[in-house]
């Protein structure tokens, strides 16, 4: 199969597990970046991100002999409600590995949704030894939330379904942070777009796909200081060179312009969403002299947020 064919297989696939979101415009929004932007709306998306796109794509690829011992993943948050829902519709077991400190709201959803958690300390470290740990006594399969072919896959079908509704666009924008969803879009602009190029938006506090890009390896972050909590994994060695492949560039953006673009989406748009998913809207707010006129597509990440916790 062609790379094209396998991304259409992969959405026939996925079909009857997913919502198939809504793509919203805003005439205010538009009027003040000067371009015609398109939302595609994964804040929608069963358990609230884009995220069950990939999950459940993995665990419908998975051997009968492997979805009979389970799954298991480390995520903190929205993977982690991915892999628990996406298991409980094929009947699968799922084991999530959770640091300690994630939110309490988060743990609750993966419970709701029958994942069983085993908690760690909060080092990438620790959570992966967890998680191999798991797979050495039950003999479940390890799903990375990002670097996994088939994660990326099924996380593409959010900009094919876009550009199936809104075929003319001519730049997709998707933030950055492990680089599962930015490498699925790029693979959907780039087999079903029309001259579609892919521009990254990450936070300034977090910018490792913008230095790896530049330098061509993986660069690692020594902060973690950014309210985008989505964005602040590293890139693998799976998605990268998808990324260098497809993606045109990075534009970085400061916490004060994630927030203002977070707020502008809540009061504009009457729609609720994370910090991660208003990354992409600052980068075009930043730079809107060089998209004017434009018809320009967003995926919305996710709307996973703490109300307890809002940043206005």
């Amino acid at each position: 199969m062609s790379k094209k064919e396998i991304l259409e297989a992969c959405q026939n696939r996925i079909t009857p597990y997913i919502h198939r979101t809504p793509v919203l415009t805003s005439t205010a929004i538009n009027d003040l970046v000067g371009a015609s932007l398109f939302f595609k709306c994964e804040n929608f998306q069963r358990m609230g991100a884009f995220k069950m796109r990939g999950a459940t794509n993995a665990i419908m690829q998975l051997s009968d002999a492997q979805k009979q011992r389970g799954v298991v993943t480390h995520s903190s948050g929205n993977f982690a409600q991915a892999v628990s829902l996406a298991a409980k519709n094929l009947g699968i077991s799922a084991e999530i590995v959770m640091p300690s400190n994630a939110p309490a709201v988060k743990q609750n959803a993966v419970i709701g949704y029958e994942g069983k958690i085993t908690l760690c300390e909060p080092t990438l470290e620790a959570r992966e030894n967890a998680a191999q740990k798991i797979v050495a006594d039950k003999g479940a399969t390890f799903i990375h939330p990002s670097n996994d072919i088939d994660v990326i896959y099924g996380n593409a079908t959010a900009a094919m379904e876009l550009l199936e509704d809104q075929s003319e666009l001519e730049i997709l924008f998707a933030p950055i942070g492990g680089g599962g969803l930015i490498a699925g879009t790029a693979l959907a602009a780039h087999f079903f777009g029309k001259n579609c190029s892919v521009i990254g938006a990450e936070p300034e506090e977090v910018n490792d796909a913008y230095r790896s890009l530049q330098s061509g390896k993986i660069e690692q972050n020594k902060s973690a200081n950014t309210i985008a909590d989505g964005l602040r994994t590293t890139l693998g060695t799976i998605n990268f060179p998808i990324i260098q492949n497809y993606v045109d560039h990075i534009i970085t953006v400061t916490e004060e312009q994630i927030i203002a673009a977070m707020k502008l989406i809540w009061e504009r748009m009457k729609i609720i969403v994370e910090p991660s998913s208003a990354v992409a809207l600052a980068a075009i707010i930043a730079n809107k002299a060089t998209f004017q006129n434009k018809k320009l597509g967003i995926i919305i990440s996710g709307g996973n947020v703490d109300l307890k916790n809002l940043p206005f």
